[in-house]
């Protein structure tokens, strides 16, 4: 169990730091546009698109990362308070009975949707703007099968904490 949740961890970390060159490509790609428009007074349709695509991907596959590293908001004055052991099980309920079934729910809509839109060739409807819409839609199912990697890699580790017997936090168990 060990050797998979570490390679499931780093398989995660690798999509993680995906999403950072994401992140930089979309502000490289606002800077060019920004610059383009109010010093050369031009302005690319396509390069505006391509900011808001690239900042769902970086957003849509963010979400596992930040899943896998604990940054998702909850309720902390409570959540802080539990045993390690209490946190491990709101987790793994969590996880099983909210993250998975929704997850799984926009899985079956959005693989139809993204394959609709590859089918048709559909593409952006203002002139110059991009090409092949179903890459953008076919982000969605992806993302969603790797949240699916993320939430069974939460899973592992809440798993382990509970059979580690640790009742608070910074024990060594």
């Amino acid at each position: 169990m060990n050797f998979l949740t570490k390679i499931l961890g780093k398989a995660i970390d690798v999509v993680g730091s995906l999403c950072s060159l994401l992140m930089l490509l979309m502000v490289l790609n606002v800077f060019y546009d920004v610059v383009m428009r109010y010093f050369f007074n031009d302005v690319s349709i396509g390069m505006q698109e391509l900011e808001w695509h690239l900042f769902a991907a970086m957003f849509m596959f963010g979400i596992g990362y930040t899943l896998k590293e604990d940054g998702h908001v909850r309720v902390d004055v409570f959540y802080d308070r539990f045993s390690i052991k209490t946190q491990s099980i709101i987790n793994i309920i969590g996880s099983l009975f909210f993250a998975l079934p929704f997850t799984l729910l926009i899985i079956y809509f959005s693989v139809d949707y993204a394959y609709e839109a590859y089918e048709m060739g559909e593409k952006s409807a203002d002139p110059g703007g991009l090409p092949h819409r179903w890459i953008i839609r076919a982000v969605i199912p992806v993302s969603c099968i790797y949240l699916i990697c993320c939430i069974f890699y939460v899973l592992l580790e809440q798993f382990k904490n509970l059979k580690s017997g640790k009742l608070i936090k910074g024990d060594e168990a």
